[in-house]
């Protein structure tokens, strides 16, 4: 089977073959997901355990009676990790907080004009839902992606979600990663349902201001629905499922470019690689390296099923690569070019970026310090990665002496009788008269 069918010549492409072209695996089946989301949804909030048990069955496989993870089940899983894994993943979360207590949001305070003090105060969410996949592939390093930002944000309660494994029990490594980060509500639930149960609420499981995290197409499709309910939660973005790109000249090594590539393919049949070089050569060697790679990968059936869905592009130069890029606004982006950060400030809409030969897209995965919970589906147009401020609210305050109201109350009695709002007029001309007197 050929791993990649889908070289493609930019230049020969018509405006709506290249809209086609760029759209995602994952986009193309929302319709049924959509419905299928609503129903988990509608059943979750009207039978809440019920629910969720028969849900974790059917999808799962296993129906456990208590969803919490228990005191046994974390010393179990602090016995059988791997000393090598818990010093990796420590070291891994020093880095993520080093890096995130830098971008820290602070508060701030503005004398906006003689006796006018205009604040912003920053104050954590109370209580925050984490969802970390486990479904192909656990994933103890997004444990650490939300945990660490989460506890530095200072929440007052975070509560974690991972699918159960088929013996009733959670992953180990992520239970591990999840006490590191000093959470100790974990529950053994996943996909749809963990989301509704998160947001709506249920017996077992409390509702959360917001939920946290990547995941397939189906819990990408929950978060949405559940952040335009009334009665749900607000959520951190789009993050589903995974997407890279690769921007590579001449120079760019072959090997190192389809190891990239095939990274992302790993993660799931619906992820999605893209390739975009100016150099036809190039291209042929990153081609026959997938084919040289690919089998020799465990998950080789699930790459192939993402290559499928993948392209390889050639344009005519690397500007027109920059300009496909930020039109397609991926999760990652890998400028595997002699002089990347000389291009960097032609990125506009990215995830994440990774710059240079030496920079795999799986460092920012695990251990360099950055997020690994990005926008997916195009967001990153508009939509930032996690950070400590994803788990923050900011407030405005204001305050205003006498001779404050006097300084800039004319402004504000002008602008209300413009907009014919007389109570607005009157609230302020009163103060005035007042401070007159």
């Amino acid at each position: 089977m050929n791993a990649w069918p889908n070289r493609i010549d930019w230049s020969a492409l018509d405006e709506a073959e290249r809209e086609r072209l760029l759209r995602r695996p994952a986009q193309a089946v929302s319709a049924q997901v959509q419905a299928d989301v609503a129903g988990i949804l509608d059943q979750v909030r009207a039978h809440g355990d019920a629910a969720l048990r028969a849900l974790s069955l059917r999808f799962d496989g296993v129906a456990p009676e208590d969803f919490a993870v228990g005191p046994e089940e974390f010393a179990e899983a602090e016995s059988v990790v791997p000393l090598e894994l818990r010093v990796a993943m420590i070291a891994a979360a020093q880095r993520i907080e080093a890096f995130h207590e830098d971008g820290m949001q602070a508060p701030y305070a503005v004398e906006t004009a003689p006796g006018v003090v205009c604040e912003r105060v920053v104050r954590a969410i109370g209580r925050v839902g984490l969802y970390v996949p486990a479904g192909s592939a656990p994933l103890p390093s997004t444990a650490l992606m939300l945990g660490v930002p989460a506890r530095l944000a200072g929440c007052r309660e975070a509560l974690l979600c991972t699918p159960p494994r088929r013996d009733g029990t959670a992953d180990p490594a992520v239970l591990v990663a999840a006490k590191l980060c000093g959470i100790s509500r974990v529950y053994k639930l996943g996909g749809a349902q963990a989301i509704a149960a998160m947001a709506f609420g249920t017996g077992s499981i409390a509702r959360c201001d917001k939920l946290f995290g990547p995941g397939n197409a189906f819990v990408t499709e929950a978060k949405r629905q559940v952040s335009m309910r009334a009665d749900g939660a607000a959520i951190d973005m789009p993050a589903g499922p995974s997407e890279v790109l690769v921007i590579a000249d001449a120079g760019a090594n072959a090997a190192f470019v389809a190891a990239d590539l095939l990274s992302q393919a790993e993660h799931g049949p619906d992820s999605q690689v893209v390739l975009l070089s100016d150099d036809a050569a190039l291209l042929d060697a990153v081609e026959a390296q997938l084919q040289a790679q690919l089998p020799h990968l465990p998950r080789n059936a699930i790459a192939r099923q993402a290559l499928a869905e993948s392209r390889l592009i050639r344009v005519d130069a690397l500007d027109t690569a920059f300009d496909i890029s930020n039109r397609y606004a991926p999760e990652h982006l890998i400028l595997a070019l002699r002089d990347p950060r000389a291009w960097l400030d032609r990125v506009q809409a990215a995830g994440s970026v990774f710059l240079g030969d030496w920079t795999p897209e799986a460092l920012g995965d695990y251990c360099s310090g950055t997020n690994h919970v990005l926008p997916t589906g195009g967001a990153a147009r508009a939509v930032s990665g996690l950070g400590v401020a994803s788990f923050q609210t900011t407030i405005s305050v204001q305050a205003a002496q006498p001779r404050g109201i006097a300084a800039i109350g004319p402004c504000a009695i002008v602008m209300a009788e413009a907009e014919g709002l007389d109570a607005h007029r009157n609230a302020v001309a009163m103060r005035l008269a007042e401070t007159a007197a």
